[in-house]
């Protein structure tokens, strides 16, 4: 089994309602050109997944290069692992942006960019989640002849067919999402480590020394 390598923590609001947080282990980056690219995978049941999908299929909230941020993805630090356990444990954390000790400023859409992080990205989604769990749906979805307007009616299919679906014992169920990044909201000032979760342990890593990176 790999351990997840690093927390960042995904801040999400739609519309004017209640902002939404959840911590991310398996964000990456996938692509630079031509579009700077990340993707992440949310286990489902999961309010942020719901949210997330809600997203992506609003009319209201586009997902056209020149809509506004979606959400704000905060890649933490080695002492902020107080912010990753509160975005993963809403039966602890149910409001984690009224703890006084969660300081963050906003974006221009109104996204908390949290201090101390070292950085912060504003992400577009570009499309509703991909059930990885589901084979049938990720080999319809590439199937070249499928219209636009055809993929609502696959995932809806998808979302239908997985309501009635047992998975195994011990099996765990995700939705892979992909979003463009819009902006650069925060850089750490000073030199600090990043936070990384191994073996159910918040811990970080041993700073390599100069001479070894010529």
């Amino acid at each position: 089994m790999l351990d997840p390598p690093g927390k960042s923590a995904e801040v999400f609001k739609l519309g004017s309602q209640t902002l939404h947080g959840a911590t991310l282990s398996s964000f990456t980056s996938i692509a630079m050109d031509p579009y700077p690219l990340i993707t992440f995978a949310l286990r489902i049941p999961s309010r942020m997944a719901t949210t997330l999908n809600l997203t992506a299929s609003s009319p209201s909230l586009s997902t056209q290069s020149d809509s506004p941020a979606h959400m704000v993805i905060n890649i933490l630090s080695s002492n902020q692992s107080k912010y990753a356990t509160a975005f993963s444990r809403p039966d602890l954390y149910p409001a984690p942006f009224t703890d006084p000790d969660i300081a963050h400023t906003l974006t221009e859409e109104g996204l908390p960019v949290l201090e101390g992080s070292l950085g912060a990205m504003s992400c577009r989604l570009v499309g509703r989640g991909l059930p990885l769990h589901d084979m049938e749906f990720l080999s319809d979805t590439e199937d070249p002849r499928i219209e636009a307007g055809a993929m609502d009616t696959l995932w809806g299919a998808a979302r239908t067919r997985n309501a009635s679906r047992t998975l195994a014992k011990g099996a765990v169920a995700s939705e892979l999402f992909i979003a463009q990044v819009t902006r650069i909201e925060a850089l750490a000032s000073t030199p600090i480590l990043p936070l990384l979760y191994h073996r159910r342990k918040f811990t970080s890593c041993i700073p390599c020394p100069p001479e070894s990176l010529s």
